[in-house]
């Protein structure tokens, strides 16, 4: 497969996916199970229990619906303004050089698992790479907070199962980290208040899926209810799909 896709990128062939302008060298595991265990090759595991299957380049998994994995963190803070909460977060803008989503706004942190590597390593590399957030502050401050799970459909029709395991990173004032480019896939970061946030949710300014953590980060912080969003029930389940996994896998 990898020698397949390899054929397709130099002969142009789903170019808008795998092409030489698309193609990223970098490998996502790809799993008997993906929402099984998350491990790879090594002695001490033995190949025929592992769920890793293989290996393949991250910008081809679209092409046959693997399913893929990434990390999203958010960094905020709340303040309390004459006795009501208030959510401030800080929001990067995608350089406008990057192959995907150029320009849109994106979460704190957010980068794809590649092979061999955890949630959380991945989470501290991106973190320094993308926001010159130091890891010793990652490692103490940053809080896994669950998943969300959805499909994309790109705009050429492909759907791309995904699963982002999300992060929170509430630092103490008194700590003075403040996220900044680093590695140039980020223009800027703006501290954001929830009513600028729900403003740019709303113009679809968002890559598609840093909408849905934010989504997901207004729930889990109680700004968005059920008292509050009629479509509630709706939101909170369709964060969380199975790709109707339980359907078309055979066991």
């Amino acid at each position: 497969m990898r020698e397949l896709c390899e054929r397709w990128r130099d002969n142009g062939i789903f170019a808008d996916v795998c092409g030489p302008k698309k193609w990223r060298a970098e490998t996502y595991p790809v799993y008997r199970d993906p929402f099984g265990v998350r491990d790879y090759p090594s002695p001490s595991v033995d190949d025929a229990q592992s769920n890793y299957a293989f290996e393949l380049e991250r910008s081809a998994c679209a092409l046959f619906g693997f399913v893929t994995y990434g990390v999203h963190m958010s960094m905020f803070e709340e303040k309390e303004i004459d006795g009501t909460r208030h959510l401030y977060t800080w929001v990067p803008t995608r350089a406008k050089t990057k192959p995907t989503w150029p320009g849109y706004l994106d979460n704190t942190v957010a980068g794809g698992i590649p092979s061999g590597s955890s949630s959380f390593d991945t989470l501290v590399k991106e973190c320094m790479e993308e926001a010159s957030i130091e890891a010793d502050i990652v490692r103490k401050y940053a809080r896994a907070t669950g998943a969300i799970s959805y499909f994309f459909r790109t705009p050429a029709g492909w759907l791309q199962p995904e699963v982002e395991f999300v992060y929170d990173l509430v630092i103490p004032r008194d700590a003075g980290s403040v996220p900044k480019p680093l590695d140039g896939e980020v223009e800027k970061f703006e501290f954001l208040n929830q009513d600028e946030l729900a403003a740019r949710l709303q113009a679809g300014l968002f890559k598609p899926n840093c909408a849905l953590v934010i989504i997901d980060l207004l729930v889990r912080l109680g700004y968005i209810t059920p008292d509050n969003e009629a479509d509630f029930t709706q939101i909170v389940t369709r964060l969380h799909g199975r790709f109707d996994y339980d359907i078309w896998s055979v066991q």
